[in-house]
């Protein structure tokens, strides 16, 4: 607004005063400019104070004797005499008749017959008609904005632009808005005087009167502005009014400045307030233009970014002007640029004499206080030319690469700055347009590739900008220039879109004047590893560096090798993790086993050595030697061992593709494998997991596909139980982390057993209390006196306590543990031998668990152990097995060749693959074990003896024990002791494992169950192994076998299972099985028909228990049954007939006895003992048999009745 130009403004020191109402300071101004605030100060004295203060009677003293002198208080005092409320009611009349007429300009009821001009009017005029005139002008104006939807215009009022009533007018016009606050709203006025001339000028003697409305005044301006309020008048006028409303009042100025960026209006006003605002104290890093302009187009919120770029992409296309706030902005940034240049830096490039010389003129350094100024300002012109798409003159881009090219100071700052001069120069390869100064620019890089091992050492940082080099290097090399433009995006800290054609001219330089991809490779070599190098260090290291040419292939491409480094930086590793650190390892594993081009198979590089990787597992950290202090961090330990499980996951995964190399990579031996501590790494990981990234579950994913026994369910339970709340609290009850008690008064409490029983109970407990790591020195005196706990004498608890303790250090060394116990449980025989087994024993053949002492299997803490053991054994043999598979498939393919090229003619017959007699041998071993397991759950003879009857009347005891008054039903005594024995309980033991066996492997349960076992086990089986369900599934295709001892034994296994699971199923089955034996009997000899139904009829009791529906079925059976024998007798000299005849008299009768008194059958079939029935004829053993079974049938009818 240059028409207001030559008008005084109110000073800031004028409207502070007026502000916080300083009378002193007021006292102190001018005239003219206490002529501007007169309109408030008469109203101030003349109206009524809601402050009755002493201290406010005073002030308003010297306000007046400040206001006697002036003459123009008697023309307001008189504006303030008028009548506003008659004025008021007026004004909205004609406000009504405006709007009925359509906004047109017709008879004014404020205004009427104006004779003259508005201006001599308003001269000649009374107070009133002052008011009135300047009150219909202004209206006018308003309910013009009103009408004309955001389009701007410049009204022409004579009121309003004659300079001799200026203030008067103001005067009028402050008048009228105190007095009617409701008909003229100050945000409206200001809103209007936009449109008029000289309008800022009346908008700041408006807000100076009415100070306290300044911020609304500003609100409301800004929400009704432009977006870009450059591109129209109306933009720049309230631009132009805001700025003079913020010099007057510049405290607020940075306030005004945010509602521009919470409202996205008036960029221009933004960059404008910034250019004038003068800091108290001014910050010599970055200048507040430079921070301002940063926020908006590098901060988080895209709506403001976009806003900020498209005033800077429409400033460019008008015609370069003084007044443009855009300009006025590229100036100063430019003059910023200019400032922190070396003063002798120009264009001039040196010969090599003179960029030899340290001090030379045209290469002086960039002041060390300059370092973070010039960084912001190389960040700023990137997100300027990159975000916001600004196009740099041939000046501002001349500066600019002079500031690139600068050499900064040794210090992080300056490796800070050359890194984003660096990636500035990628970005916008533009910059580079002549010979001289591409010529520049590749002097500056061979500078940089001298000084940065210097930078690194003397700004002492991690991450350098050689780094940074050489990455880019490789990837030129690789033609990764996507990887180039993510990398520099990531360094700048902003999206840019760069076009891969655009580095056509860096990548010429790049790969054929400064780093050929022999010179990268070799220098990456020589690059230190970083130390402690974790996730804390960012930016760009040798690790990147080393990934990227890895990937490539460029070491074993140029027979460089580079294992020495990477277990180097492995070893200087901590927490937490460098999220490059598993790539690293993982190409490095491809490497290996990858040739990098099949006309060289053997361009690969070397693995990790075994003594490299034993060296950093010495110590503690080990788990299982002194507690020393450890040489490796625990990091270090766990990216080895992932090393190692990946590279032997690796290595039998590419087992065929390796099979064609000479020298093949060789996997690591079993005696390496034994001594790494995997499980105690494996819970030092999962304490860490929130510092090891994805370590830990990449870990347990190895862990669970090559080494399954150490991650059983149970013992992730048994951990949780050795780790919890509980265990941690009874430990803070050891006062000192050193135990009292030393392994060889743990030994000799051992060899005393069993007088030291109590010694050595308090020595347990007090090991209980250690944690697993603590509890490690004493494994050795625990496993190897182990055989000692089972001799007489040793107390229920000592057993219990060492089981709880085996447990303990079972979650942090189980394999070298279990080796350990098993030698330590062998029989007396083998330990007098010397003979001692080793892992690999223990998984070629995990039998040799159950090879132990015999009396372990009647010690349930000591049976626990073993079970767990060879639990852990089977499925170590199943991935062993697995394992040998894949290492010698070469094998099979030189055996499928030979069995090629056999004779012709022969018919050709399917061989067994190597993979089905894997598994054959799998299902033996499982069988076997089962086996084994339940021949143990047969009590001995002496059990028997002791308890006081057969085998039967203690595997029975289960079912028998059903109810408390059927023993004493029957008159039989509870054995001494009952069902709490060593073998019920180790009967339940195994019953659980083989559970979780079965519910694992269904086959192993169908296996064992084809094969058989003594009947006598089927009660404890069906009632103690609940998964024993699934042998419903095959119990038909066990009773279509053809051997009658497995149908025998399918009979017994149905009856048991319909007892205890009573299902829809299990009916369908039990009449099958009733069908089956209907059939049979009419297709079997006399002896096998013996041999069938003796044991079996017994089993069809059971089925009408269970499923009374089958009584008719039995029933039938049992008569056909008797008939076919009876027939068999009656060839004989024998009188059957009377025994025919009762088995009508019962088929006829059944029904009827049941239901009234079954009793009376009691004398009339009295049951045979064996004795009778001993060396009598078969047939007629049957049908005495029959006939019992019939009654047992009556008998457990009644029962249920």
């Amino acid at each position: 607004m240059s028409d207001s130009a030559g008008l005084q403004f109110v000073s800031p020191y004028a409207f502070e005063a007026m502000q916080k109402v300083d009378v002193v300071r007021l006292a102190a101004l001018s005239d003219p400019e206490l002529r501007l605030l007169l309109p408030c100060l008469v109203r101030m004295a003349l109206c009524a104070p809601a402050d009755q203060s002493h201290a406010w009677a005073q002030d308003k003293k010297l306000i007046l004797r400040l206001l006697s002198g002036v003459e123009a208080v008697n023309s307001i005092v008189a504006l303030l005499s008028v009548d506003f409320h008659a004025l008021e009611q007026d004004a909205r009349k004609e406000q009504q008749l405006r709007h009925k007429a359509g906004g047109s300009n017709g008879e004014s009821i404020l205004v009427s017959q104006l004779q003259h001009g508005l201006t001599l009017e308003f001269e000649h005029s009374d107070p009133l008609r002052r008011l009135r005139l300047a009150l219909s002008e202004l209206l006018a104006i308003m309910n013009k904005v009103a009408d004309s939807n955001g389009e701007f215009f410049l009204k022409s009022s004579e009121l309003f632009e004659s300079p001799v009533y200026l203030e008067e007018v103001a005067d009028v016009l402050c008048i009228l808005q105190a007095e009617l606050p409701s008909l003229l709203p100050i945000v409206d006025v200001a809103e209007a005087l936009l449109h008029v001339r000289n309008g800022d000028w009346f908008l700041c003697l408006l807000v100076a009167n009415v100070p306290d409305s300044f911020n609304e005044v500003c609100r409301g301006l800004i929400k009704n502005g432009e977006r870009q309020d450059e591109e129209s008048v109306g933009g720049r006028r309230r631009t132009e009014a805001l700025r003079q409303l913020c010099q007057m009042n510049p405290s607020q100025a940075l306030n005004i400045r945010a509602m521009v960026v919470e409202e996205c209006h008036l960029p221009g006003l933004g960059v404008a307030l910034t250019l004038d605002y003068k800091p108290d104290s001014a910050d010599e890093a970055v200048s507040p233009l430079v921070s301002y302009v940063s926020g908006l187009l590098l901060g988080t919120n895209g709506k403001v970014r976009t806003w900020f770029g498209m005033f800077i992409r429409n400033g460019q296309q008008r015609k370069r002007e003084s007044s443009s706030v855009l300009w006025q902005m590229r100036r100063q940034l430019l003059l910023e640029l200019v400032a922190i240049l070396p003063r002798s830096r120009s264009t001039h490039v040196p010969n090599d004499s003179e960029a030899n010389t340290e001090n030379s003129s045209g290469y002086s350094g960039l002041r060390e206080e300059h370092v973070v100024k010039a960084s912001a300002l190389l960040r700023l012109y990137c997100a300027l030319m990159g975000i916001a798409g600004l196009r740099p003159t041939d000046e501002e881009a001349e500066q600019l690469l002079q500031l690139m090219t600068s050499r900064p100071p040794a210090t992080p700052a300056g490796v800070r700055f050359v890194s984003l001069a660096f990636c500035k120069l990628l970005a916008f390869p533009t910059l580079v347009s002549t010979p001289e100064q591409e010529q520049l620019m590749v002097m500056w890089l061979s500078w940089m590739i001298k000084e940065e091992e210097y930078f690194e050492s003397a700004a002492g940082v991690s991450a350098s900008f050689g780094e940074m080099l050489l990455l880019v290097a490789m990837y030129f090399h690789s033609n990764q220039l996507s990887a180039i433009i993510e990398l520099v995006c990531s360094t700048l800290g902003m999206k840019i879109a760069i076009k891969p054609s655009s580095l056509s001219k860096m990548k010429t330089i790049f790969t054929q004047e400064i780093f050929t991809e022999q010179v990268v490779t070799a220098h990456a070599v020589r690059v230190a590893v970083t130390n402690n190098l974790s996730a804390n260090i960012t930016g760009f290291l040798p690790i990147h560096c080393i990934y990227q040419l890895l990937r490539s292939r460029a070491f074993t491409k140029h027979k460089v090798s580079i294992k020495d480094w990477i277990y180097k930086q492995l070893c200087e590793t901590t927490t937490p993790l460098h999220t490059q650190l598993l790539p690293l390892i993982d190409v490095y594993i491809n490497s290996i086993l990858t040739p990098a081009s099949k006309t060289n198979p053997e361009a690969t590089n070397p693995p990790i050595t075994e003594q490299e990787i034993l060296n950093v597992f010495q110590g503690p950290a080990g788990g299982e030697s002194a507690r020393t202090r450890p040489q490796y961090s625990i990091t270090a330990q766990l990216l080895i061992l992932y090393y190692m499980l990946s590279y032997e996951e690796a290595l039998l995964a590419s087992t065929k593709a390796l099979a064609l190399m000479q020298k093949k990579p060789k996997s690591y031996s079993a005696a390496l494998m034994d001594q790494v501590p995997i499980k105690y790494l494996i819970r030092q990981a999962q304490g860490l997991q929130q510092e090891l990234g994805g370590l830990h579950s990449a870990l347990l994913r190895l862990l669970a596909t090559n080494y399954p026994h150490l991650c059983m369910v149970e013992d992730w339970i048994c951990e949780e139980e050795v780790t919890g709340t509980l265990p941690l609290l009874r430990r803070m009850l050891l006062t000192s982390s050193t135990c009292k008690y030393s392994q060889t008064q743990l030994q000799e409490a051992f060899q005393n057993l069993p007088t030291s029983g109590p010694r050595l109970l308090r020595i347990l407990e007090h090991l209980t209390l250690l944690s697993a790591s603590d509890l490690i020195p004493y494994a050795e005196v625990l496993t190897a006196n182990m055989g000692r706990l089972l001799e007489e004498g040793v107390s229920r608890r000592i057993l219990q306590t060492v089981n709880k303790l085996w447990m303990v250090l079972n979650t942090v060394m189980p394999r070298r543990l279990w080796v350990m116990t098993v030698n330590a449980l062998q029989p007396s025989v083998k330990i007098l031998r010397q003979h001692r087994y080793t892992q690999n024993d223990l998984m070629v053949d995990p039998l040799i668990v159950l090879r132990c002492d015999q009396r372990v299997f009647r010690c349930p803490p000591l049976m626990d152990i073993t079970l767990h053991m060879l639990n852990g054994y089977l499925l170590a043999s199943k991935a062993y097995l697995s394992a040998h598979l894949k290492e010698t498939s070469d094998f099979e393919r030189q055996t499928q060749t030979i069995s090629n090229l056999g004779l012709t003619g022969q018919p050709d017959t399917p061989e067994v693959t190597r993979e089905e007699l894997k598994n054959a041998l799998l299902a033996a071993q499982d069988s076997a074990a089962v086996q084994i397991l339940l021949e143990v759950c047969l009590p001995t003879k002496e059990e028997e003896e002791q308890l006081g009857g057969g085998a039967d009347s203690l595997l029975q005891g289960l079912q028998e024990k059903g109810a408390a008054g059927t023993w004493r039903a029957q008159g039989r005594r509870e054995p001494e002791g009952g069902l709490l024995s060593d073998l019920r309980e180790v009967q339940c033991l195994i019953c659980c494992l083989l559970h979780q066996m079965f519910i694992a492997d269904p086959n192993i349960a169908k296996l064992v169950h084809f094969q058989g076992y003594p009947q006598a086990l089927l009660p404890l089986t069906v009632a103690g192994i609940p998964s024993i369900h699934i042998c419903l599934d095959f119990i038909p295709e066990l009773l279509a076998q053809p051997q009658l001892e497995k149908q025998i034994f399918a009979i017994q296994l149905l009856s048991h299972l319909c007892t205890q699971y009573a299902l829809p199923k299990s009916l369908s089955v039990a009449r099958l099985a009733i069908s089956v034996m209907g059939t049979l009997l009419t297709v079997l000899t006399r002896a096998k028909r013996f041999s069938l139904f003796m044991p079996t009829l017994p089993c069809l009791v059971s089925f009408c228990q269970a499923f009374p529906p089958l009584y008719d079925d039995v029933t039938s059976l049992l008569i056909q049954v008797g008939q076919v024998c009876a027939g068999d007798v009656s060839t004989k000299a024998r009188d059957i007939d009377p025994f025919v005849a009762r088995l009508e008299y019962v088929k006829e009768k059944q029904r009827e006895k049941l239901l009234s008194d079954a009793g009376l059958l009691k004398p009339i079939l009295p049951r045979r003992s064996d004795e009778e029935l001993e060396g009598s004829d078969p047939d007629v053993q049957l049908c005495y048999r029959i006939e019992a079974t019939f009654m047992d049938i009556i008998s457990a009818s009644l029962k249920a009745m």
